[in-house]
């Protein structure tokens, strides 16, 4: 029987990290990052990725192999990590999948579907018309073409419903019917999926926290070095929790004080985002509910595993 599979998922500073470690050395498992924004080498401290001495604990796979200028899909992201899966596998090893990007884990467990790109002049008439008829109109004629698009894409998540609809435009099918359609690449037996979801008030005070030590181990310097390099504001490291708003303190805009209140804010709302996903999603995972680490493993232990 080849190893099992573990998928480790999560809203962000809940704590998936240090079960991931202590899994890996338990089993002798490989982490393997499911973090969108971890992805990028240029974000070390602000996308949270494990420290040079967490690393050394474990191989880890997939952390910081993108640049900035890079545009990773959910597809590459596939495409990059089934290859690792499957060697970790052969060497008699466990990958451990860990990450707080809900689609990486749903692109394994349900399939990605061939998605037709659309041409440049389909794209900016989605665009326009998005601009032009606002965000609550706009959801709503893509629901009339995909219901399950336009109910399960976040509030404000504008590129998402643009791309939705224009899928649709492209295809004359709803992106949910051609994502319907797929096969998983990981079969049901081989995989077990945890999810990791704390009392809401305990996780809000990890992600102040988390901040807060971020800030003093340099995160605004890695933010100006990233500036520095002129990329597109649309590239995803640009949209890293908390760039914005330390780049607005840096750029004289508002105060430290203010920025770091902004920042605690957009991750707050992001993280119960993520936790609202996973709860939806991923509602047959086996659930740890726990805040403090200890108690964490102690649940994970009393799932069976490892």
């Amino acid at each position: 029987m080849e190893p099992r599979i573990w998928l480790i998922g999560g809203p962000t500073a809940s704590g998936k990290t240090a079960i991931s470690l202590r899994l890996a050395r338990e089993i002798d498992g490989e982490i393997v990052n499911a973090d969108s924004i971890q992805l990028y080498r240029d974000l070390s401290i602000l996308s949270a990725r494990p420290t040079t001495n967490e690393m050394a604990q474990a191989p880890h796979h997939l952390f910081g192999v993108a640049d900035g200028t890079e545009a990773w899909s959910v597809g590459r992201w596939q495409r990059a990590a089934l290859p690792i899966i499957a060697d970790i596998r052969s060497r008699g090893k466990s990958p451990i999948l860990v990450g707080g990007t809900g689609l990486y884990f749903r692109s394994l467990t349900h399939g990605l579907a061939e998605i037709p790109t659309a041409a440049p002049e389909t794209r900016a008439a989605a665009a326009a018309e998005f601009d032009a008829l606002g965000e609550v109109a706009f959801r709503d004629r893509l629901a009339k073409a995909d219901p399950g698009a336009a109910a399960r894409i976040a509030p404000g998540d504008r590129q998402r419903l643009v791309r939705a609809w224009e899928v649709y435009l492209t295809a004359g099918q709803s992106l949910s019917a051609l994502q319907a359609q797929t096969a998983a690449p990981l079969c049901a037996d081989a995989w077990r999926g945890v999810a990791i979801d704390p009392p809401r008030e305990a996780l809000y005070a990890r992600c102040d926290a988390r901040l807060a030590a971020m800030i003093e181990a340099g995160a605004a310097d890695e933010v100006s070095a990233l500036l520095a390099r002129g990329l597109d504001p649309d590239l995803p490291v640009m949209k890293a929790l908390g760039l914005a708003e330390l780049a607005a303190w840096q750029a004289g805009e508002m105060s430290l004080e203010a920025a770091l209140a902004a920042a605690r804010q957009a991750t707050r709302r992001y993280a119960k985002r993520q936790a609202t996903w996973f709860r939806n999603q991923t509602s047959d995972w086996p659930r740890i509910t726990a805040a403090d680490p200890e108690t964490q493993w102690g649940q994970f232990l009393a799932l069976g595993a490892p």
